[in-house]
């Protein structure tokens, strides 16, 4: 299932080229991936109160074109699993459907002491294969 949220590349987000700040790029991937489980019916909160963390162990951006101040951007996010205790969630930024940005983050499943665990039944559930949300 991919899932798509809509931002605005604000002032503050560009450099002195008037181009948004390539770091940008992977805050944007984490509000693709907040939206994501918000359209499975959990927050990433009510992931973490469940007793379960998802740190970022692996992260790639590829930058194709420049987005500039007020752009309005589209996140795609789409997840599937990278192991039997990693998680990888796929990104595109998209101005007008145009590919502006692609690239992935991974993450380890660890719960409150910081050990790798498996994804617990909840968060299977909410990772299995959903219809598309546009």
């Amino acid at each position: 299932m991919t899932v798509q949220a809509q931002i605005r590349v604000i002032y503050g987000d560009t450099d002195a080229m008037g181009q948004a700040y390539y770091g940008n790029y992977l805050k944007w991937f984490e509000i693709g991936r907040a939206e994501w489980f918000r359209a499975g019916g959990m927050t990433y909160r009510e992931v973490e109160s469940g007793g379960l963390y998802l740190p970022v162990v692996e992260a790639h951006c590829f930058y194709k074109k420049p987005a500039y101040y007020d752009d309005a951007l589209t996140i795609a996010t789409s997840f599937r699993f990278a192991g039997p205790a990693r998680l990888r969630f796929d990104y595109e930024i998209m101005r007008n459907g145009e590919v502006l940005a692609a690239g992935y983050t991974v993450h380890a499943c660890v719960n409150r002491d910081r050990r790798v665990v498996k994804p617990p039944d909840f968060l299977k559930t909410l990772l299995k294969p959903r219809e598309k949300v546009e």
